[in-house]
């Protein structure tokens, strides 16, 4: 009998043909799919999300899109923050011409005014903790400086010092009184340093004018400083080229034009001023002034756009920003001291 089904019934169309050189059997479809998986290097993973990983190119475009555009510079803020710049130069100038042997007291009446402007807008914009106690110390340890500036027997800068190593050794302790404001002492310990050592460095120029030629470099090196700033800042508002970073409103043609300029200003002064200044010292003077207070203001610029990026809430709008000018002359007074001891 035949059989009632086909003998090709159940067998698959391609097992007649011949099988390949070496005799190995053809791989079926899954094998093959397998395959060329191995060969890619095995599955896509998928994330935790269930989509796939995305490409280069998508990767790309996002970074484009999160490229946050430059910090527009305000032009009447930069001309506003020149303008006090200078104002405070010539207030310190002004008033070291009124000092003299047996009449300190005015000169000592502006410093100690600069002394508050300075710690008053740095508190405010660090905010550190404890901020009754830093306020109540630093007022303490610019009254001390100045008293000592004025009183000792030796016009040296040691007693000032230690004045402020002092002060932020107090600082530190009433910062550990209490629980919520000790968390933060390590965070803040630079913050506090910085408000108690520049308070109690314009207290240097009461010092220094105690100096044989001592109200000659606080003339040179305040005006070199203070005209770098307000150069900086007055180049700032119209020409911020080319920016040192997108999150800080400055740029580099106001940075070293204000150098340029401050040291220049320092040379022309040296010039009329008797011995034993000449245009080469005064031009040094100027210089040391000069770098001096702009890198200290533009330091003071960074940080400001490291707090803003950080998230933290803008303080008052006026300590914000005479932040800059106040720290670039704290720091050019103890250069100018250091500078009268070296070359005059």
């Amino acid at each position: 009998m035949f059989p009632s089904s086909s003998p090709e019934t159940g067998r698959e169309p391609w097992a007649d043909d011949p099988p390949p050189a070496g005799g190995a059997a053809p791989s079926t479809g899954p094998t093959m799919e397998n395959d060329e998986a191995r060969r890619s290097g095995g599955p896509r993973r998928l994330r935790r999300g269930g989509s796939s990983r995305r490409s280069d190119e998508a990767l790309d475009g996002d970074d484009e899109e999160e490229t946050e555009p430059p910090v527009e510079v305000s032009r009447q803020l930069s001309l506003a923050v020149a303008g006090f710049a200078a104002l405070l130069g010539l207030g310190l100038v002004l008033g070291a011409h009124t000092s003299g042997p047996d009449h300190r007291l005015p000169f000592t009446i502006v410093v100690l005014t600069v002394q508050m402007l300075f710690l008053l807008g740095w508190t405010m914009v660090t905010r550190p903790p404890a901020l009754p106690v830093v306020l109540g110390v630093g007022a303490l340890s610019a009254l001390a400086a100045d008293a000592v500036a004025v009183r000792s027997s030796e016009a040296r800068l040691g007693p000032l010092l230690y004045i402020a190593i002092g002060a932020v050794l107090a600082t530190v302790l009433g910062q550990l009184v209490r629980r919520v404001d000790r968390v933060r002492v390590t965070d803040s310990l630079r913050t506090t340093a910085t408000i108690m050592f520049g308070t109690v460095a314009f207290a240097t120029l009461i010092v220094l004018s105690r100096i044989p030629a001592g109200t000659q470099a606080i003339v040179v090196c305040l005006t070199a400083g203070a005209v770098t700033v307000a150069v900086a800042r007055a180049t700032d508002a119209f020409a911020a080229w080319p920016r040192l970073a997108p999150q800080v409103p400055r740029g580099a043609a106001g940075v070293v034009g204000g150098a340029m300029v401050g040291t220049l200003v320092g040379a022309v002064l040296g010039s009329y001023l008797v011995t034993p200044f000449t245009p080469t010292r005064a031009a040094i003077l100027g210089l040391v002034a000069a770098v001096v207070a702009v890198l200290a203001d533009l330091a003071v610029s960074y940080a400001e756009a490291g707090r803003l990026m950080a998230g933290e809430q803008p303080t008052v709008w006026a300590a914000r920003h005479v932040q800059g000018p106040l720290g670039a002359l704290a720091m050019v007074a103890p250069a100018a001291y250091l500078m009268c001891r070296l070359l005059l």
